[in-house]
């Protein structure tokens, strides 16, 4: 480890040589100054890890002289000293960047828990993120040989997400291809129970909340307590993507993260058209036949009526309130804006919902756009962008204005996405659709199947059929279904993008976040 330097001044620094000493024996270097303009002469001549400043010095105080070593290296740690407890030192050390302070008569101990704070925190975090890395693995491995049921999952999902995150704002731990490893082998797990469970979950008890029944389990509640809600749905979004927005919205809201997995396909004509209606999609087609369609590849026509499925849940659950919910769906950055300008006219509904489709878009755009491929090159590349576009965004302000009303938010996604690396041959009719996740079709067959999760006909899972004899098949973990022709082309093409509608924790267990404003 390198040596660790201090720069302390003080003019009655020769009291403080016992303190230097006990810094010395716990590795410090200590360089000792009696006024701020020599500690200036220092920071300008050498590089330091830490400065100590009193805040009472001859010539320049502790304050002008932060002031100055923050102007030549505004990331430089500055620590005040003080004998004065007044709130009003406080407030003008804090606006002139100070990043502690300590307050005298100080003593070894403190002084050495403040370096360790500014100094060796990321050293610190970094042990303590591998010891606990290391005991979760060992603990996911005892999961996964013991059988691993859905509950299990969500943790370890969880679990997952929370080390990449980690990783991303301390990627020397070096542990990154081992979490790869991890994770694909959890997918592979969590694909084998979804191929053995999905249909009890779908037809029985005791399963997870699917997507069907979201609103029912998180938005109902609260609207028969007569609460004010505002109800999200961010298409594609992904657990660890909500992860990083929890950490910004956490400074207005008390946030309490709750989970659903979404029905299969994994697409947004079947899983959001589901939220809304609370059906399946095949009970969707036989109680509102007039309002389904048949053309599943086309987004713009199966989810326009949303507002409708979801009136008619709330009609089925007795709830009829006026005026009655308010939808919007916002698919472009003109029409966020509208919606942010036009807000106060919202907080004349009880209940509003809304649709954002930034996530899904720039999914999308990566895999058809060279430069956004080269924007976002990997998961970390993603999250931050998914973090940067919330941060600025309309939806985070109209979040804002919602919370000052006092309204509840709850926000979900309907499906996520994974990156995926692997490729499975299909063969099929030229009538099959083209998802790369899913295909529904006739004569369907694979080369292996355990590259894929075959489903005999669409009503086995809840889904309506377009007539005939009609196959599913779904790519579990990281595979695309890929046809026979140009294989190698289209892999080369597609590898490494992110897709939807398969088998995977990152496209089917989502977060549902339950948003309360603070003060209540």
């Amino acid at each position: 480890m390198s040596e660790r330097k201090i720069l302390w001044a003080d003019d009655e620094i020769e009291l403080l040589r016992p303190h230097i000493l006990i810094l010395e024996k716990q590795g410090y270097s200590v360089t000792p100054v009696t006024n701020g303009e020599d500690a200036l002469e220092q920071v300008q001549a050498e590089h330091y890890d830490l400065v100590l400043l009193d805040e009472m010095m001859p010539g320049k105080t502790g304050l002008d002289t932060l002031q100055l070593i923050k102007e030549q290296d505004p990331t430089l740690p500055c620590i005040m000293i003080t004998k004065s407890e007044e709130e009003s030192l406080m407030d003008q050390a804090i606006g002139g960047k100070i990043d502690d302070y300590l307050i005298k008569p100080v003593n070894p101990s403190q002084i050495i828990a403040a370096c360790k704070k500014h100094i060796d925190s990321s050293r610190i975090t970094q042990a303590r993120m591998s010891q606990d890395y290391i005991q979760g693995l060992a603990d996911i491995s005892r999961r996964l040989s013991m059988g691993a049921e859905w509950e299990d999952f969500l943790q370890m999902h969880q679990q997952l997400c929370s080390w990449e995150l980690a990783l991303d704002e301390n990627p020397g731990l070096g542990f990154g291809q081992t979490l790869e490893d991890q994770r694909r082998e959890c997918n592979r797990e969590f694909s084998r129970l979804v191929q053995n469970e999905y249909t009890d979950w779908i037809t029985g008890e005791g399963g997870p909340v699917m997507s069907p029944g979201v609103v029912r389990e998180y938005v109902v509640p609260l609207l028969r307590r007569e609460e004010k809600v505002l109800f999200c749905v961010i298409d594609c979004m992904r657990l660890d993507h909500w992860m990083v927005l929890e950490k910004t919205l956490r400074n207005i809201f008390h946030v309490e993260r709750k989970y659903h997995m979404s029905i299969l396909p994994t697409a947004t004509p079947y899983s959001r058209n589901s939220i809304f209606a609370g059906l399946y999609p095949l009970d969707i087609s036989r109680s509102h036949p007039e309002l389904w369609t048949r053309n599943m590849e086309d987004e713009g026509s199966t989810n326009r009526n949303e507002r409708q499925f979801l009136d008619h849940q709330l009609a089925i659950n007795g709830l009829d309130f006026k005026p009655g919910h308010k939808y919007i769906k916002v698919i472009d950055l003109q029409e966020a804006q509208n919606t942010l300008k036009k807000v106060d006219n919202l907080f004349n509904h009880r209940f509003v919902s809304m649709v954002w489709n930034f996530v899904d878009i720039l999914a999308h755009s990566r895999s058809q756009n060279e430069i956004v491929r080269e924007m976002v090159p990997n998961e970390a590349a993603y999250r931050s962008v998914v973090d940067s576009w919330f941060r600025h965004s309309p939806l985070y302000e109209i979040m804002r204005a919602f919370q000052d009303k006092g309204y509840h938010v709850v926000v979900t996604s309907d499906h996520g996405s994974i990156r995926v690396q692997r490729g499975a041959r299909i063969y099929c009719d030229r009538d099959t659709t083209q998802g790369l996740r899913y295909k529904i079709g006739r004569n369907l067959r694979v080369d292996d199947e355990r590259e894929a999760y075959v489903v005999p006909s669409p009503e086995a899972i809840r889904l309506p059929s377009s007539g005939g004899s009609q196959t599913l098949v779904f790519a579990p973990e990281d595979y695309i279904l890929l046809y026979g022709n140009n294989y190698n082309k289209y892999f080369n093409h597609y590898k490494d993008s992110f897709q939807h509608g398969g088998i995977s924790m990152e496209e089917m267990i989502l977060p549902v976040a339950l948003l309360e404003p603070r003060g209540r």
